[in-house]
């Protein structure tokens, strides 16, 4: 990971935070140099996916090869567009529901599928399903000759006490028809894998920390407007999002047929009650709690990951930091919580 870079005790600027979510390390760097073919991410327009292609693009400069980064999405709001043009990512609007659409776009060695719908799918289970199931297929066919990481959530697993973090051998047992779905979206990467011999991996994430979102942010939010912590769940994963998509580029070598699983987080155990505290400290505010703790939450267990990337360059304490002056400094928010207290699989 990014064992050379010097964090700074505080980040003071958007300009800043997207500086080092962006940074490639040397490992990323000589991958990608050693790493044949363009690489195309499929929903870049989401919360990570333009930190991710700027990620790649920088990796492949400091690289010195010549490599395409190409992005697809719908593209609803034009100034993402713009800004993934801006460094250097070649965008493609296109409406991956569309199979016609999924079947213009250029065929392409190394494919990141970021796409998924979560919120909303209480009252749209419909499209939920569509969007994290057709969408598959359409791109498993498409792409049956590329390698695919394919993103997925840690939601797929059971709740779990602390202490017992699920890792990839656990069988799913997902809650609700959001995690439901996400199962549906491997099970479509995994019959590809093993109908066309396509290379997968399959990217089980939680929870990304970007400062301007993540279960971080929510907590501290929770304190700057003197509402209360809700203890309902009880710990959490985190990782850093510069991590996270360091990590996934680099899952490109780790695709097989069967498809691969790949836990992606932070190696600690976060309690809700002890995050919230120290936030608190640090942002010099009161915190106050509600809700009874319950003896379950939504943990994996990260040591393969850990084992063929390295432990994440930025250790949860730093981010607890970083959060904590983010917040209290105005730092923007997306306006996007995790709602990560949800445990009955509505969102």
């Amino acid at each position: 990971m990014i064992t050379d870079l010097n964090l700074p005790e505080i980040v003071e600027s958007e300009s800043q935070l997207d500086a080092l979510l962006t940074r490639p390390s040397d490992a990323l760097v000589d991958f990608i140099a050693n790493r044949e073919g363009d690489l195309i991410i499929l929903g870049i327009a989401g919360k990570m996916g333009v930190s991710l292609g700027h990620l790649a693009v920088r990796a492949i400069e400091r690289a010195g090869v010549r490599k395409t980064v190409y992005g697809v999405a719908r593209f609803s709001r034009p100034e993402s567009q713009e800004q993934l043009e801006s460094i250097g990512v070649k965008t493609i609007q296109c409406d991956l529901l569309n199979r016609a659409a999924v079947a213009q776009l250029p065929q392409i060695k190394n494919v990141l599928f970021m796409v998924g719908r979560k919120f909303g799918t209480a009252g749209a289970a419909s499209l939920t399903w569509a969007m994290n199931t057709i969408v598959p297929a359409n791109v498993t066919e498409h792409f049956r000759q590329s390698s695919i990481v394919a993103f997925s959530t840690g939601c797929v697993y059971p709740l779990v006490r602390i202490g017992s973090a699920p890792n990839e051998r656990v069988a799913p047992e997902p809650i609700g028809e959001y995690a439901q779905s996400c199962l549906g979206r491997e099970r479509v990467f995994e019959y590809g894998s093993r109908a066309y011999g396509t290379p997968v991996c399959l990217y089980r994430l939680n929870y990304s920390i970007d400062l301007r979102y993540g279960v971080l942010h929510d907590i501290a939010e929770k304190i700057q407007c003197d509402e209360p912590v809700d203890l309902g769940v009880p710990a959490f994963n985190v990782i850093w999002q510069g991590d996270a998509n360091t990590q996934a580029l680099m899952c490109l070598g780790h695709c097989s047929s069967p498809a691969n699983i790949l836990n992606v987080t932070g190696p600690e155990t976060l309690t809700t009650k002890d995050v919230a505290e120290q936030l608190g400290q640090w942002m010099g505010m009161p915190v106050r709690f509600t809700g009874k703790p319950s003896d379950l939450s939504y943990l994996s267990d990260s040591a393969r990951a850990t084992a063929l990337f390295g432990a994440p360059s930025v250790a949860a304490e730093q981010l607890i930091r970083w959060q904590a002056h983010w917040s209290m400094m105005g730092g923007r928010s997306l306006g996007k919580p995790t709602h990560f207290t949800v445990t009955d699989g509505s969102y």
